[in-house]
């Protein structure tokens, strides 16, 4: 039987409301929030799969954290099982049994994730000559959690990103894009630690984690998976026109979307968006 927090957890998937500074109280108490800033190394971890949980593992050995806050993200694309996002954080919970995995806190705003990745996509196309969103919601997953880290005392966030998987590289996580992230994060003094970043084997994640969990399962899915390659499976959009899409574009979005957040205010994501494009620099 799913406790409240699973139950409001699977609401909040369904209904993705605009969730990131205005948080409820299930999901963050003001005490949860005074107790944490009091804990000395304290991490917040995305969870997105079998990676971000690796990636933690991998972050406590290096850096000692004590405690972790696991935050899931949703996108305005996404289905499947809402378990699985509760079975990834009990998951972590098991491989690190000396560390304090602390309740899972659940944050989105797909009118973010409209302005960053869908709105304007036919624009972006017109201006770069293709475009993918993928690049946009990796940016989008990594920035919606800043707020969060800052308010819990500018904590660094442990995402799950490699530039290989196997021999495969996916756009939004050429070495460019991450570096791109990193800067983003950095901007507003957080650290976005990639601990897995240079590990291009799955063996090696398995091994992390002590188990056999495949990449791709046991979480949720996205409509747009896949989305930057062709029939013949070969990527469809350049480093050069990643790199344009970022700077052009979506950064400077996301920093004015961040600033607005951090001020207490929801902005109008889509005007920001409009009078980003207006100015011609895409």
């Amino acid at each position: 039987m799913m406790n409240h927090s699973d139950s409001m957890g699977a609401v909040t998937f369904r209904d993705k409301p605009e969730q990131v500074i205005r948080l409820p109280k299930w999901v963050l108490p003001k005490v949860h929030v005074e107790a944490y800033r009091a804990i000395e190394r304290l991490a917040v971890v995305e969870i997105a799969g079998r990676d971000s949980v690796a990636a933690a593992v991998q972050a406590v050995a290096a850096e000692g954290f004590t405690d972790l806050v696991p935050a899931y993200a949703y996108t305005g694309t996404e289905y499947g099982e809402w378990s699985t996002v509760q079975d990834a954080v009990t998951r972590l919970s098991e491989r690190l049994p000396d560390v304090r995995v602390h309740p899972l806190v659940v944050l989105g705003s797909p009118r973010f994730w409209q302005a960053v990745n869908g709105r304007f996509m036919g624009e972006l196309v017109h201006r770069l000559g293709t475009f993918s969103p993928c690049v946009g919601c990796h940016l989008y997953l990594h920035s919606v959690r800043i707020p969060l880290a800052v308010r819990l005392g500018h904590r660094p966030i442990i995402a799950g990103e490699r530039e290989r998987h196997d021999g495969r590289v996916k756009i939004n996580q050429i070495s460019e894009a991450l570096n791109c992230y990193e800067s983003v994060a950095g901007e507003f003094r957080i650290r976005l630690l990639f601990p897995l970043r240079h590990i291009p084997e799955g063996q090696r994640i398995r091994d992390i984690l002590g188990n056999d969990w495949e990449e791709g399962q046991a979480q949720p899915g996205c409509v747009l998976s896949g989305n930057y390659r062709g029939a013949d499976g070969r990527t469809t959009m350049t480093v050069d026109q990643v790199s344009q899409y970022l700077h052009g574009f979506a950064v400077p979005l996301t920093r004015a979307v961040i600033q607005a957040y951090l001020r207490g205010e929801v902005p109008d994501h889509l005007k920001l968006a409009a009078q980003i494009l207006a100015r011609g620099k895409t």
